[in-house]
C-alpha cells in the first residue's frame, strides 16, 4: 500500500544532513538574512530611541505646556485693553479644570555691568507657579518663595551663565547684583533642564524676580506670556482651545493672540522618525530580498549537483512532495538560522551600547528600547523571504525524472 503522509523525520535528517555537508555554502548563503533581519530590529530599535529621545527632551522644556501672547502687527493697533492681565490668569485657572498650573510673565531687556563692561541680561517677572511649569532645575540655594511674592522682595535667581560671569570663581549666593537701576539679592542659580536657544523668554543671561517688582518697575500690570499646564497629554488640545476661548471673550474683538503647545513638534519628529524608518526597512528589505536570491541561486546550484541523489531517492519510493519539502525545509533552516544570528546580533548591540553609554558623551535621558514585535516581525520574514525563493528551487527538484536524473552524471 502507497504511502500518504510525509515522513518529516526522514525529511528533517535529509535536509539537516545536506546542510552540514556543505557548512561554508550554507553559512554565506545565509549572511544575508542575517544582515537583513538585524537591519529590521535595530531600525525599529533606533526609531523607538529617537522618538523617546525627542518626547523626553519636549517633557523637559514643560510637560504638557500651553502657551499664549499677543499678536502684534504693524498694521493693527493694539489697545492696553488688549493685553494679557493677572485677571486672564485666573480666570483660565477657574474656568478650565484640566489646567492643573497656571503663570505668567513679563520680561525687560536690562544690563549689568561686569568688568567695566556691559552685559544685556533679561529681567523676568514671574508668578509663582512658572518654575513648576516649565520644570527650571536650581543648581545653587533656592526658588522664590511665597513671601518673596508678597512682599516683592528684591531678590533674584540667576541663570548658570549670568552667575559665571557676575561672580566668577564666587558663591553668588547672597550677594547684591545691580540691574539696570535696581538692586537684587541673589538667593539661586538655575538652568533650564533642555535649552530652548532663546526662543523663550529666559535667555543665556537671565534673572528672574517676582512678578510684582516688575510690574511695579515698569508701571504695567500686564503679561506678556501666559502659560496653562494640562493635566495629561490627551488635555493639551482642549486647555489650548479653552485658553484661547477665555482671552477672546474677555478682550476686543479685533485683538488676535497666539494660543500654543509644543504638540506640533512632537508631530513633526514623529512624521520625521517614521518616513526615515520606512526608508530604512526599505533598505533592510532591500538586503532580505538580495539574500533570497542567493539563496535561490544556491539551492538551484544544489538541485543541479543532487540531480542523481534525488534520481536515488524517487527510485525508491521518495515521492515529489517528500522531494520539494525537503528542499523547502533546507531553505527555511537557512533563512531561520540566520534570522536567529541576525536578531541576536541587534540585541547584543543594543545591550553594548547601553553598556558602553555610561562611558561616552551620550545625551541625557536616553534610552534604547528594543521591540520585541520587531524582532518577531524579523524571524517571521526572513522565514518567509526563505519560502518565497526556496520554492521555486525545491519544485524544480521535485520534478526531476527519477530515470533522467538516474543517468545525469
Amino acid at each position: 500500500m502507497a504511502r500518504t503522509e510525509i515522513d518529516w523525520a526522514e525529511t528533517w535528517m535529509m535536509a539537516v544532513g545536506a546542510l552540514r555537508a556543505n557548512k561554508v555554502r550554507a553559512a554565506l548563503t545565509m549572511l544575508g538574512v542575517v544582515i537583513g533581519s538585524a537591519c529590521i530590529v535595530l531600525v525599529v530599535t533606533v526609531a523607538l530611541t529617537g522618538k523617546n529621545y525627542v518626547a523626553s527632551q519636549i517633557e523637559a522644556v514643560g510637560s504638557n505646556i500651553v502657551f499664549a501672547s499677543l499678536e502684534h502687527e504693524d498694521n493693527k493697533v493694539t489697545a492696553l485693553g488688549d493685553q494679557i492681565s493677572l485677571g486672564d490668569m485666573d480666570a483660565v485657572q477657574e474656568s478650565v479644570p484640566q489646567a492643573v498650573r497656571v503663570a505668567g510673565t513679563t520680561d525687560v531687556q536690562m544690563a549689568v555691568t561686569v568688568d567695566a563692561k556691559s552685559l544685556p541680561v533679561g529681567l523676568i517677572g514671574v508668578t509663582p507657579e512658572f518654575q513648576q511649569i516649565r520644570n527650571l532645575l536650581i543648581t545653587h540655594g533656592r526658588y522664590l518663595d511665597e513671601t518673596d511674592f508678597a512682599t516683592a522682595a528684591k531678590v533674584c535667581v540667576i541663570s548658570q551663565h549670568l552667575a559665571q560671569v557676575a561672580f566668577p570663581g564666587a558663591d553668588p549666593i547672597g550677594q547684591n547684583i545691580h540691574i539696570g537701576e535696581l538692586t537684587f539679592t541673589v538667593i539661586g542659580v538655575f538652568t533650564e533642564r533642555i535649552g530652548t536657544f532663546g526662543q523663550s523668554e529666559i535667555r543665556t543671561d537671565s534673572a528672574i524676580v517676582p512678578l510684582p517688582v516688575i510690574q511695579y518697575y515698569t508701571g504695567s500690570p500686564y503679561l506678556l506670556t501666559l502659560y496653562a499646564q494640562a493635566d495629561s497629554p490627551e488635555d493639551v488640545p482642549y486647555v489650548t482651545t479653552q485658553v484661547a476661548n477665555i482671552l477672546k471673550s474677555r478682550h476686543r474683538a479685533l485683538a488676535e493672540y497666539d494660543v500654543e503647545n509644543l504638540a506640533p513638534i512632537l508631530e513633526t519628529s514623529q512624521r520625521i522618525s517614521v518616513a526615515t524608518t520606512i526608508m530604512l526597512l526599505l533598505v533592510a528589505l532591500v538586503a532580505l530580498v538580495i539574500s533570497g536570491v542567493g539563496i535561490m541561486n544556491i539551492m538551484l546550484v544544489s538541485v543541479t549537483e543532487r540531480t542523481r541523489e534525488i534520481g536515488i531517492r524517487r527510485a525508491i519510493g521518495a515521492r515529489r512532495r517528500e522531494i520539494l519539502f525537503q528542499f523547502l525545509l533546507e531553505a527555511i533552516l537557512i533563512s531561520g538560522a540566520g534570522a536567529l544570528a541576525g536578531i541576536a546580533i541587534a540585541v547584543g548591540l543594543r545591550f553594548l551600547i547601553g553598556a558602553l553609554a555610561q562611558f561616552l558623551p551620550v545625551p541625557g535621558g536616553l534610552s534604547i528600547p528594543i521591540s520585541w514585535l520587531s524582532v518577531f516581525s524579523a524571524f517571521v520574514v526572513s522565514c518567509g523571504t526563505g519560502v518565497l525563493f526556496g520554492y521555486l528551487p525545491a519544485k524544480t527538484a521535485a520534478q526531476l525524472h527519477p530515470v533522467e536524473s538516474l543517468r545525469y552524471e
